[in-house]
């Protein structure tokens, strides 16, 4: 496989970040392609001088002024893919607040109204972009049909499996020939709905099933304005986690209880775990010591050896710039610092 293709086999634990990274200033002042071309440029050097082994493109051409609370992560898809219609009237949006389980989203993202197509999606450009100007391997990223489908009004399907596994279809067919050494597929919304696992385990499968490079999952509890948006915890995600067709995992541990550490120990040996040691919901800084202590801890919990990968919680995109970048210079100090490199 092509060297940009594949995912480093040394050191022992690879840094990685999970998304998107803040919008530098002059990006949204005057936004354009070649814009985000240089801007992309600039999010791959700084995370690889920094001693990211597999940097993000930081999802930049994601960003929407106008739909600010997920960085693009739900409003970029479903607004390009054909059969939905992102035009919300107001019986749209009380239907959709019908919905309690949506509480905290006001109205849908958008409204399906015929058989779901790729439309304008178009994964591929995206991907040969970041890859232009990647210097190397990289992870590219996109969300999980179950959390796109929970944000639509379904006035087409009219049953939310048939909906959720027609997105996956959609996001599969994009999904094959990624230049990339990595995708990722984000899900924030299952963590505080385990009752759809199954559900949920099949869409996401349906997806991994098409990549062609290493295949990983990234959990978390919500991030919206650096509050936890779903209860929940990874115990009881333990059987829905194993049945995933992924190589690793990405999960949020930094800012969550130990005990929902101790229950990974049980996530099948074949999966890869990449333990979140950054806090992405706070300002502070972490020191070299405590990402590594974090780190000896989860190596200690899960069994010698299980963790594969060391990262954020989440993405950067609500912090400034100026933390960002100290995070992730953190994050591989402390991985070195664990490692004795």
């Amino acid at each position: 496989m092509h060297a940009a293709r594949s995912i480093p086999d040394s050191p022992q634990i690879l840094a990685t970040t999970v998304g998107s990274y803040p919008v530098p200033d002059w990006l949204a002042a005057l936004p354009s392609e070649q814009a985000v071309i240089d801007a992309t440029r600039v999010v791959f050097n700084t995370q690889r001088e920094a001693g990211i082994d597999v940097p993000t493109d930081g999802e930049l051409y994601r960003f929407d002024p106008n739909h600010p609370d997920t960085n693009g992560m739900i409003d970029y898809f479903v607004g390009r893919m054909g059969g939905i219609s992102t035009r919300v009237g107001r019986s749209d949006g009380e239907a959709f607040r019908e919905k309690s389980e949506m509480g905290w989203r006001a109205k849908p993202a958008g409204v399906v109204e015929d058989a779901l197509s790729e439309g304008g999606l178009n994964l591929l450009d995206d991907c040969h972009r970041a890859a232009e100007v990647a210097g190397g391997p990289f992870k590219f990223t996109l969300t999980s049909p179950y959390m796109l489908a929970r944000t639509l009004l379904d006035r087409h399907y009219r049953d939310f499996e048939a909906l959720t596994m027609a997105i996956a279809d959609v996001l599969a067919t994009q999904s094959r020939g990624l230049p990339c050494a990595c995708v990722q597929v984000d899900e924030a919304n299952i963590p505080g709905n385990p009752e759809d696992a199954p559900l949920a385990a099949k869409a996401i499968n349906r997806v991994l099933d098409a990549v062609e490079v290493e295949k990983a999952v990234h959990f978390c509890f919500g991030n919206y304005g650096g509050q936890t948006i779903q209860s929940g915890n990874w115990r009881v995600l333990i059987e829905f986690l194993n049945s995933l067709h992924a190589d690793h995992l990405v999960l949020e541990l930094a800012h969550r209880p130990e005990s929902d550490l101790d229950a990974l120990a049980d996530i099948e040996g074949k999966i890869g775990l990449g333990i979140g040691v950054v806090d992405i919901k706070v300002n502070h800084v972490e020191t070299a010591d405590e990402i590594a202590a974090a780190i000896e801890k989860a190596d200690r919990k899960t069994g010698g050896g299980r963790v594969k990968f060391v990262h954020p919680d989440c993405g950067f995109w609500m912090l400034k710039r100026s933390v960002a970048d100290r995070k992730i210079e953190a994050l591989v100090r402390g991985r070195d610092k664990f490692l004795g490199v």
